[in-house]
């Protein structure tokens, strides 16, 4: 039973309901057939997670180069309010109903921190409606950096004053942080199995939870 310093968190699909796949389901089907939509989806996301591994520019950048990107490649009309739409989106999005009551419960013990993807003036729109306190919220847009960059990784633990043997990281996404963070030597990870990514290979040492109520156990509590 590990009982860490901090218990760190993605966001964006691990705590909150990011929708942004349902949302491109809803935005192209005039462009998109339905027996190709889940490709076209799968390429976005793609996308998105190559824009991500430059150099650090504001997330609605992301979001807007990334469509561009997979209306080329499909060779469809691209339309910029599209995109805004999108990014106009997200801090409306709330939690996934498993999220307020353990995180509640787990807070009076262990302080939480969340790693975000997010731009700051999207993210505290987000964190409020997760019902739950955090210790501290750092994003992309602070870092300078997007997960899966070490960058990321690094500015969080920087900022707590801590190593990575001190925190559980918490994610349902093996591609923006669960392979980075076995790469900086964070030993506790749990994986949330939300389903929008493959599960983790064993080498990621992982453990698997299927939603945030599963948590507590991990901490002994």
């Amino acid at each position: 039973m590990f009982r860490p310093k901090y218990i760190t968190f993605d966001c964006y699909g691990t705590l909150t309901n990011f929708r942004m796949s349902q949302m491109t389901r809803e935005v192209f089907p005039d462009r998109v057939a339905p027996d190709r939509m889940e490709a076209f989806v799968r390429d976005f996301a793609a996308y998105r997670l190559d824009e991500a591994m430059g150099d650090w520019k504001p997330y609605q950048d992301v979001i807007r180069q990334a469509l561009q990107r997979t209306c080329r490649r499909w060779q469809i009309e691209y339309r910029d309010e599209e995109a805004k739409r999108m990014y106009a989106a997200v801090p409306t999005w709330g939690p996934h109903p498993d999220v307020a009551e353990p995180l509640t419960r787990i807070a009076r013990h262990i302080p939480l921190v969340i790693l975000s993807n997010a731009s700051n003036d999207q993210i505290h729109h987000n964190v409020a409606k997760l019902g739950a306190p955090f210790h501290a919220v750092f994003t992309a847009e602070q870092a300078q950096a997007y997960k899966p960059r070490l960058q990321a990784f690094e500015y969080m633990l920087g900022q707590l004053g801590c190593g990575p043997e001190d925190i559980l990281h918490v994610s349902s996404s093996p591609r923006y942080d669960l392979m980075s963070a076995n790469d900086l030597g964070i030993r506790n990870k749990a994986y949330v199995a939300r389903g929008h990514e493959p599960p983790p290979a064993a080498a990621y040492s992982a453990q698997e939870i299927k939603d945030i109520r599963g948590l507590p156990a991990l901490v002994g509590l």
